[in-house]
This record gives C-alpha cells, structure tokens and sequence, in this order.
C-alpha cells in the first residue's frame, strides 16, 4: 500500500501521509498495520505537539513537524522480538541505508527522519534486547554524524530542560534515526562521545554552542 524507499527486500518504510491514511480504514486496530498507525498516531500526537512538562515552548520534537510538511519522515513497524539482535540490527541497518536515500533539498536533510516500532519488544526481555543493538550500532551511527535514539514506556532518561519529565517515553518501543544537528549542544554536553563529529561537523557554531551550554549549566 504505501511507497517504499528501495527495493521490495527491504525494510518496508512508509511515508507519513500513507499511515495517516491508513489510520482511517475501517477495522486497522485489529489488523497487522496496528503498530505501524500507533507509531504513526505517536508521531503526530507526541513528538509534533506541546507538552506541559517540557520545561520550553514549542513540539517536544522541535523538527518533526517540519520534517512532516517536507515528507521526509518515513515510518515503519516490524514484528521482529526479544532475543532477534541480529535481526533487529540488519533492519535498523538497513533503515540507516534508507535514510539516506530520502530525498530532500541538501539544505533541507536535517529533517530527514526514519523512525521504527518494535511492538513485539515491549517487555523487559524485549527492551533489553533493543538496548543491546542501540549500544552495538552507537558507534556507527556517530561516526556518520547521526542520531540513534531508543524510546519505550519504561525509560527513565530525564529531560534536557525539566529533569522530572521524560522525553523518551512511547507507546511501544520504537527507535529513531536523524541527522546530528548544530542545535544538538545539550545533548553532546550530556554525552561526550559525540563531542569530536559534533566539532567535526560544527566547528564554529558548535564550539559557542558548547561553551553557552556549559556557562548555562554553571
């Protein structure tokens, strides 16, 4: 049903208007596409909206919205489970390679995004089995200057601007591929590994980006 990145033996990743749609056929709750409109319900109910618990105006996701209007957010459920590692990571594997094929004004890829559910993970077997893959392709994904995040019901990570919400909660499990963004300074105060592609990638604008962020935080 909906258009796909690459080839048939891919990972199927669909646009964002095709769930919508999806979303209003009759009976789809009780169907295979369940997860793949929950992720997409999550997407536009979440990341695209306000939170009272944020700590700052504007989307919990400050570029979903955008990256909506643009299309180049591509959603995607998959059905594999705990203990699947090698599984799960030739797919989110092969959702970085699809990332990168979205097409978008060169100026315009920071919007580009690839975000998966895993509804078959959510248990504690299951979330330990996507932690596993998500330390495994860290590395990977900041070598090539992108964002991998891990979000389900349990995480306790804290906010970046009110330590008692938690950003990272979802539905279902689901992991999220972006592009590494100069806006990205909290983060990389948060997790140094990313400190040399970051200054890499923003040696200027990053590095003063950097210094307000640690002045901030005194």
């Amino acid at each position: 049903m909906p258009t796909t990145l690459a080839p048939e033996t891919a990972f199927p990743l669909h646009h964002m208007q095709a769930v919508r749609e999806l979303a209003q056929t009759p009976g789809v709750q009780q169907s295979p596409d369940a997860a793949l409109v929950q992720v997409g319900m999550w997407v536009r109910n979440y990341l695209m909206s306000a939170h009272p618990d944020l700590g700052r105006s504007g989307d919990v996701c400050p570029f979903t919205a955008q990256a909506a209007r643009l299309d180049t957010i591509r959603l995607g459920a998959s059905d594999l489970g705990a203990g699947q590692d090698v599984e799960i990571e030739k797919t989110i594997r092969d959702c970085f390679r699809q990332f990168e094929a979205i097409p978008c004004k060169r100026t315009m890829r920071q919007f580009r995004t690839v975000i998966v559910g895993f509804p078959n993970c959510d248990s504690e077997e299951g979330r330990e089995t996507l932690r596993r893959v998500h330390a495994k392709l860290k590395f990977f994904s900041i070598f090539r200057a992108r964002m991998l995040g891990l979000f389900h019901g349990e995480t306790d990570a804290p906010g970046l601007w009110n330590k008692d919400f938690r950003p990272l909660r979802s539905p279902l499990p689901v992991m999220a591929i972006r592009q590494l963004v100069v806006q990205d300074a909290p983060f990389v105060v948060r997790h140094p590994l990313l400190l040399p592609t970051y200054l890499r990638k923003f040696p200027l604008g990053g590095a003063r980006r950097l210094f307000a962020e640690v002045a901030a935080r005194g």
